[in-house]
């Protein structure tokens, strides 16, 4: 499930690509404001919460069959959500009178055609991925960096695959020793340094620590390459060994700067557009 914020019109529209079932969700409250224009979030929820019982109480199979998932309120807290795929929300706009309506039909229809074309050709991903970091307030150069260390990572995933490193908590663990092994910091001990909680933590890495970090999983990908590790034991070895190559980089670094290439710093302090390129993204 990969949570991600559309925009229809300049106002936020929370959706979730199910990777799985290859379907977007909406967030049903937020497909409401739009709609019947509410000036507020408690507006719209509430318009929602009249509608559904009275949907409910129609026997209407639309809202009965909506699924509920965990996505992140306007206080900053990740909250249970009704939520509709597609199709089922096509039929609930029909419950909706609203001259935006049909425009908003048509957008959707836009959002799931751009995400089968993303599918078929993976650069359209990448420049949407460009788009999406540029709306955040990335710098074009912390843009490229990361967009390289997503090459880097998927590259790495495969390698373990072919391997038959299972995804999910395999794949968590090798990530952990190769973040801990580098920076001294588990992921969510670094995650805690950097002062997050749900966000993603590359996401809020400096570029000297996206090329660490790099180095680190490109060097365990090409080490499992030569020497072929069977066991999850041997693959763990090699992760230890991926990192310790950017863990000497690091100290080398630090030696010479004088200054720690870990940094507290995160998205909202200090890793955006309005910083200067030119003073970089450590100080």
């Amino acid at each position: 499930m990969k949570p991600d914020i559309k925009l229809f019109e300049e106002k936020k529209v929370r959706t979730v690509w199910d990777e799985e079932r290859e379907e977007w969700y909406f967030s049903v409250v937020d497909v409401v404001g739009v709609l019947t224009e509410q000036p507020t979030h408690d507006g719209a929820r509430n318009y929602w919460k009249v509608l559904k019982n009275r949907l409910i109480s129609e026997g209407n199979e639309t809202v009965t069959n909506c699924n509920r998932l965990k996505l992140q309120a306007m206080d900053g807290k990740m909250r249970m959500t009704d939520v509709a795929n597609t199709e089922q929300l096509f039929r609930l706009i029909q419950s909706i009178p609203s001259p935006k309506a049909e425009p908003f039909k048509q957008w959707m229809a836009q959002i799931a055609k751009e995400r089968i074309d993303q599918l078929q050709d993976p650069e359209l991903s990448i420049e949407q991925a460009m788009l999406d970091y540029k709306r955040l307030g990335y710098s074009d150069n912390w843009i490229n960096q990361r967009l390289k260390s997503i090459e880097i990572r998927k590259e790495l995933t495969d390698e373990w695959k072919s391997k038959g490193v299972q995804e999910g908590q395999q794949f968590a663990t090798l990530t952990d020793i190769i973040t801990k092994t580098w920076s001294g910091k588990t992921t969510k001990e670094y995650k805690h340094f950097k002062g997050l909680k749900k966000e993603n933590l590359r996401d809020n890495m400096t570029n000297t620590e996206l090329v660490l970090n790099m180095l680190a999983e490109l060097s365990t990908k090409q080490i499992s390459e030569t020497s072929n590790p069977e066991t999850f034991i041997e693959h763990a070895q090699v992760a230890v060994k991926g990192g310790e190559i950017a863990r000497n980089a690091r100290r080398e670094l630090e030696l010479k700067t004088g200054k720690s290439a870990v940094s507290p710093l995160n998205a909202k302090k200090g890793i955006m557009l309005n910083m200067s390129e030119n003073k970089g993204l450590e100080e």
